[in-house]
């Protein structure tokens, strides 16, 4: 039986000494356990997103010098971690100094793994360059170095020949994109097998929460256990890192996989700990060493699914509590309206920071009716959270004066004109009103931040006002669609708080942003997006990993395949665009403002708390580009108006 323990913590990013500090105290711990060998995430040291960082020598050497610290420790105990390697003899393609994603192997004192490979560590061979990461811009892959070298790829990819007191073993260590090699040519844990055998696998990550990724995760290592009949260890951290401008949460969920494949062990997601493990390299069987003393079961475990609402609700509490504490914010302002976002998110706050630390913010003008405002202050009674009412109309009528009435001069000849604040400005002088001038300086009197409540509907099509309800520290809700929003309104009630929170009359309201007497609520008159149908829209827009244009949503108009392809309600589609002429100005009113003005909107958006397999902000790199409609759409458009 081999002693392992997986180290599951939470990495800081960028604070190299706080990280070997937690590392060593698990070290320790490890020891007296008397473990045999104990597994870091991938960048346990340094963090993983660190931006422009990674440019920065002197916090280079400061990582060198912090992983010495672990190798020092490791007189007795095998230690494999994740650190940046330095090569400062080389340089990397843009003329900075070499660094790679390592994987270091340390005992007795010293790094080994040089016997069969250029360096004293191995190196991440595939590094992603979709979604938030960006690893190529930074670190030399293994691909690289093969290539400089003049070798293939798979003759470096060699196990790490590790002799312990009572055993000598094949490892084959691999870093987080290692393992997902389904896409790539380069297939790193099949040629390290094949260059051994090996014994066991190590995949140490540094893998952000994703919604549904898990699931995923299983199947593909599951298959890779499988495959060269060998069990299969993955370590990843906890804790947030972001790229600045979206955050991510990490979940853990480190897992043992037996030579079936079969998920034997696991530690919970969302934790910080150290799992002890004994695993039967023979018979690749484990034993949790907290039963050591009592029957083990050593059939399959199943994880808890990773697509529901309530894993969503998880990553939330967990990223928006670290990210409060990140950034040194105890107390929140949140503008209250009475709809279903604020709610949700005077709901999150409460249950993190605790009620006397959030304030709920009523704002009403002219066109807030009775009902919404009654429903914010049975939100802020229900919560416990403090309260307090601040119209705005006089300030707006002054504004919308000082505008309408005040002269533009042309200085050249003297000429007078006047501008004329229309309806449409006269909604956004009063979100202007809230954030810009009423949160912000109740905010700054509170001591607190004050929270952007848009949701990724909102955002895709820019239904927010810039500098108003678009402004805050944090957009906690922007990474779900509206339906997730009420899912996650019911699931606050029922298995969070277990009573009735969140009023349900806001939940069953008609959305709306109340800013003139077009939305007026007690008619049933409300936002312009249709959620049950724009919802689905706007996510084949964004999240669909080949995303839909106009072209790709028409076509699958004229075969009566849209509602399948996108995931609406079957036959909504026809119920509410009864022609092709109406449901061709949907669809360009809604794809000009996805790529028109609402970029402009998500560029100076607050940073994003990410849960979906796509979030706005560095996940979603996007320019500023003229809209644009393919040759083949307009064909198609022209078709069908004619018929």
């Amino acid at each position: 039986m081999l002693k392992i323990a997986l180290a599951q913590m939470e990495i800081i990013p960028g604070n190299p000494m706080e990280n070997t500090n937690t590392m060593l105290r698990m070290i320790e711990e490890a020891r007296q356990k008397h473990v045999e060998l104990i597994i870091f995430p991938e960048m346990s040291i340094p963090g993983y997103f660190l931006g422009d960082t990674w440019e920065q020598p002197t916090f280079l050497r400061d990582c060198e010098k912090h992983g010495q610290r672990i190798i020092e420790s490791s007189t007795d105990i095998c230690i494999i971690f994740g650190n940046i390697a330095m090569d400062w003899n080389k340089v990397n393609d843009d003329g900075r100094v070499r660094k790679y994603n390592a994987c270091f192997i340390a005992f007795q004192g010293k790094l080994i793994g040089n016997d069969n490979f250029p360096y004293p560590f191995r190196i991440k061979t595939l590094q992603p360059n979709y979604r938030e990461f960006d690893d190529s811009r930074h670190f030399y892959s293994l691909r690289k170095l093969a290539t400089e070298r003049g070798e293939h790829v798979n003759q470096l990819l060699q196990p790490v020949n590790l002799q312990l007191a009572h055993t000598n073993l094949k490892l084959g260590c691999i870093l987080c994109e290692d393992g997902w090699s389904d896409e790539y040519a380069i297939k790193p844990i099949q040629a390290i097998h094949q260059n051994g055998p090996v014994d066991l696998f190590i995949n140490i990550s540094s893998s952000p929460y994703t919604l549904g990724k898990n699931n995923k995760r299983n199947r593909v290592f599951s298959t890779q256990a499988q495959l060269v009949n060998r069990p299969l260890i993955y370590v990843n951290n906890t804790g947030i890192q972001n790229n600045g401008k979206t955050i991510y949460t990490f979940d853990g969920l480190s897992t043992v996989y037996n030579s079936k494949g079969e998920i034997i062990e696991y530690c919970p997601p969302f934790s910080t700990l150290v799992k002890y493990i004994e695993l039967d390299l023979d018979h690749h069987t484990k034993k949790d060493l907290a039963c050591a003393k009592s029957d083990v079961n050593h059939s399959s475990i199943t994880m808890e699914n990773d697509t529901t609402i309530a894993s969503i609700y998880k990553s939330l509490h967990y990223g928006a509590k670290r990210f409060l504490r990140s950034i040194g914010i105890s107390k929140v302002v949140i503008g209250a309206s009475g709809g279903i976002d604020s709610a949700v998110s005077a709901a999150l706050y409460t249950k993190i920071l605790g009620p006397e630390n959030v304030l709920l913010v009523n704002m009403p003008s002219i066109y807030n009716s009775q009902t919404t405002k009654d429903l914010s202050a049975k939100l802020a009674q229900n919560l416990g959270c403090l309260y307090t009412i601040m119209p705005i109309q006089e300030a707006v009528d002054h504004t919308i004066q000082q505008i309408n009435q005040t002269p533009i001069i042309n200085l050249a000849n003297g000429k007078e004109q006047h501008l004329n604040v229309t309806s449409f400005v006269a909604e956004n002088i009063q979100a202007r009103d809230r954030s810009a001038r009423i949160l912000s300086g109740i905010a700054a009197s509170f001591g607190a931040g004050f929270t952007c409540n848009a949701n990724k509907s909102e955002m895709t099509v820019g239904y927010s006002t810039l500098y108003g309800d678009q402004a805050g520290f944090l957009a906690v809700l922007a990474d779900l669609w509206k339906f997730q929003v009420y899912e996650l309104a019911n699931f606050i009630n029922q298995e969070i708080y277990q009573c009735e929170v969140i009023p349900k009359e806001t939940i069953n309201i008609v959305p709306s942003a109340e800013l003139s007497f077009d939305q007026n609520v007690d008619q049933g008159k409300g936002d312009p997006i249709i959620y049950p149908y724009h919802d689905y829209l706007f996510k084949a827009f964004m999240e669909h990993w080949n995303r839909a244009t106009p072209e790709d949503i028409l076509s699958w108009y004229e075969q009566d395949i849209l509602e399948e392809k996108i995931g609406c309600e079957s036959g909504l589609v026809t119920k509410l665009f009864p022609t092709a002429a109406q449901f061709i100005n949907d669809l360009e009113r809604w794809w000009k403002l996805y790529t028109g003005m609402a970029v402009a909107k998500r560029i100076q958006a607050p940073p994003v708390l990410a849960i979906s397999r796509r979030a706005y902000g560095f996940d979603h790199r996007e320019a500023q580009n003229r809209t644009y409609f393919t040759t083949n759409y307009l064909t198609l458009k022209e078709k069908l108006l004619q018929k």
